[in-house]
């Protein structure tokens, strides 16, 4: 398959194998699994269970890495869901439909999100009893990356700073750890499931790569916010904007946020071509990724 083939394959893969996890719409509390799965269907580019799988296929193991794929999306459409809420971004629009809190209500939106995280670490749990060093070591890995110091610190450093003055050190802060570090978490987790995953020295090369790609996505999603419509995104381009957030090109232009996106990805490309194996997937994956339009 060519590499327009093997990405649809990945990624229907990844939406069958959510909607078969997912509780049913009539699962009681239905209004729960309902906005769950109004969010978690909605599609999007299931970039980060992507990256995943192709991280795992580098040097492929005999563990499946679809479980860790799904808690990985689990962690991210909940953070999604709760970023859209009111009392945080308060977006309207997410993936190209209401978002959840504006399709149901508030208080709904919250509970969709705070189901979504158990979810992820059962789907952990469930899916690599049989290696019980590996799936300890994948817990820990997404419970650091979603915890106050990464995720959600980005998150609550990201509202601190709105109508602030963009400063280079704080965005880098808020960036590495509301963005990257999930992307980081995704080939962490999907090279940890492979059978190279315990040679520390592989991993470290993955976690930057990782965390570079998470750098040149973010400045390349600073970049379309100003180049795009809302249409084109799915999402209300002016909204960051209008709320003050600090972005890259806010503080460097959007001609030196574009060379930021090319420095980090081309980081991001020497780290993995340093690691080898079946890399040719990941590797049109994150040129892909600098010159997307959405």
């Amino acid at each position: 398959m060519n590499f327009e083939e093997q990405l649809s394959a990945k990624v229907e893969q990844v939406n069958r194998s959510l909607l078969e996890a997912l509780p049913n719409r009539e699962v009681k509390p239905a209004r729960l699994h309902e906005a769950i799965r109004h969010s978690s269907e909605a599609g999007g580019k299931r970039l980060r269970p992507v990256l995943l799988l192709a991280a795992h296929d580098l040097f492929p193991g005999t563990g499946d890495p679809m479980a860790a794929a799904l808690a990985i999306e689990c962690i991210h459409t909940y953070s999604l869901i709760h970023d859209d809420l009111p009392a945080m971004d308060d977006s309207d629009t997410r993936r190209r439909q209401p978002s959840c809190h504006k399709a149901f209500d508030e208080a709904t939106a919250i509970l969709a999100g705070d189901a979504l995280q158990p979810m992820a670490f059962e789907l952990l749990a469930k899916g690599y009893h049989n290696i019980p060093e590996v799936a300890v070591d994948l817990v820990r890995m997404l419970a650091e990356t979603a915890g106050s110091e990464q995720l959600v610190g980005g998150q609550m450093q990201d509202l601190l700073s709105e109508g602030e003055e963009p400063d280079a050190e704080n965005l880098g802060y808020i960036h590495q750890n509301k963005t990257a570090a999930m992307i980081r978490a995704s080939l962490q987790m999907g090279f940890r499931l492979g059978e190279k995953g315990v040679d520390l020295g592989l991993m470290g090369l993955v976690a930057e790569a990782g965390l570079s790609l998470g750098l040149a996505f973010q400045a390349v999603d600073d970049l379309l916010d100003v180049t795009r419509t809302s249409e084109e995104l799915g999402k209300d381009a002016a909204h960051d904007a209008e709320c003050g957030k600090v972005t890259w090109v806010g503080l460097l232009g959007e001609e030196k946020a574009r060379k930021l996106a090319t420095q980090h990805t081309e980081d991001a490309l020497g780290k993995l071509e340093e690691v080898g194996g079946d890399n040719v997937f990941l590797l049109e994956l994150v040129k892909r990724m600098l010159d997307r339009t959405h």
